[in-house]
């Protein structure tokens, strides 16, 4: 199956383990080839972020960049970037979806929980990690 012309993009820290562990983890499961990957600490997150008014130096956020049909882009943060993912995955997956009802405000709660302890939990990297050569082309700025 052909990528996407124009394909979501995964904001991630790349020197965080969990984070890293997010990419790994969809990598072999976007069979379609939906996503792109970009750490935060790379110039074009940071272009992006800017573009959305957001703070590019954060980086206790995943975001979603999704392409809209008028040629520019939605932006999802948090707990709805992660859904959204784990949803696009399919079935099992998708499963999650029915987390979607709740409250972002809720969700979001428990998401900046494991986002404060994700360093001591899940270990930190010094650089952010390289792909393996057959996803080296799902990154951006790798």
């Amino acid at each position: 199956m052909a990528p996407p012309s124009r394909p979501d993009v995964v904001l991630y820290d790349g020197v965080c383990g969990l984070c890293n562990g997010l990419v790994r983890f969809v990598l072999p499961r976007d069979r379609a080839g939906r996503f792109r990957f970009a750490a935060l600490q790379g110039v074009a997150a940071r272009d992006l972020l800017t573009r959305h008014g957001k703070d590019p130096r954060a980086l206790d956020t995943v975001y979603v960049a999704i392409p809209d049909p008028g040629g520019g882009e939605r932006l999802l943060a948090k707990s709805r970037a992660v859904l959204h993912i784990l949803r696009a995955l399919g079935f099992p997956w998708s499963a999650v979806a029915v987390a979607g009802p709740l409250p972002t405000r809720l969700l979001d709660a428990a998401y900046d929980l494991v986002a404060r302890h994700r360093y001591r939990v899940f270990g930190r990297s010094e650089t952010c990690l390289l792909p393996r050569p057959e996803w080296r082309d799902r990154f951006i700025d790798a």
